[in-house]
């Protein structure tokens, strides 16, 4: 069983995979983590991250793999623990432009073909369901309004979660530059020429503006056991 779950930037993909992952045994694959470890790679190496070159021999000779404690999952990098590292502002600000280097994603795509040879997986990015995995069991496009989905990466950049809370109060001006951000980043994601971000045929569409992470995660739960029978 292959599931894929694409969707833009914080629109909930890696907090239902993680849910759907453990209420059904799947291996969490999660795909736009490894994106960000070879970002905060190029960073913290004072690679330009435009210099197409030097990032996709980044992207190769990283060794990026992941683990477990009673947290969750984590993000290795070279054997590192990179897990928050690679959830800062300034990997935000980078990694849609490194992600758009067709060396990299070549790199990326052939490492998660690698990590996902044994099934039983559950995957999310941006072109999981078109391009890594195209004849995935489950295909999901999971989106949300550009408002709900900054409000949801502001809270979480502040410790907060608004599965829990949907109400949760966040600094305004960091929702506001969260925005900007998320609407850049659609717009890269979506026009560049090497694996746009695009829902995949056949796609479970759903849209989570609305909807609490229970919910998004029980119709997921639906479509794998639909096939499952």
């Amino acid at each position: 069983m292959i599931v894929a779950i694409d969707g833009p930037a914080a629109s909930g993909k890696s907090s239902v995979a993680r849910a759907v992952a453990a209420r059904r045994q799947l291996t969490l694959l999660d795909t736009g983590a490894m994106y960000r470890a070879v970002t905060l790679d190029c960073l913290e190496n004072n690679v330009d991250c435009s210099d197409e070159a030097a990032v996709t021999e980044i992207a190769k000779r990283a060794r990026i793999s992941f683990g477990a404690t009673d947290a969750g999952q984590t993000v290795l990098l070279d054997g590192r623990d990179v897990t928050g590292d690679i959830r800062t502002p300034q990997v935000d600000e980078h990694v849609s432009a490194v992600s758009a280097i067709p060396g990299v994603r070549r790199a990326m795509v052939a490492l998660q073909r690698q990590l996902g040879a044994n099934g039983d997986v559950i995957a999310e990015g941006r072109d999981v369901g078109t391009v890594v995995f195209p004849h995935a069991d489950v295909k999901v496009f999971l989106t949300a309004d550009p408002k709900a989905r900054a409000h949801r990466r502001a809270a979480q950049r502040q410790g907060k979660d608004v599965a829990m809370d949907r109400g949760v109060q966040v600094d305004a001006k960091t929702e506001r530059d969260v925005l900007a951000d998320l609407i850049r980043r659609d717009r890269l994601d979506s026009t560049r020429e090497e694996s746009p971000l695009r829902s995949a045929a056949g796609a479970l569409h759903i849209d989570s503006s609305d909807l609490r992470l229970d919910e998004v995660v029980a119709r997921v739960l639906a479509a794998i056991d639909e096939v499952r029978r």
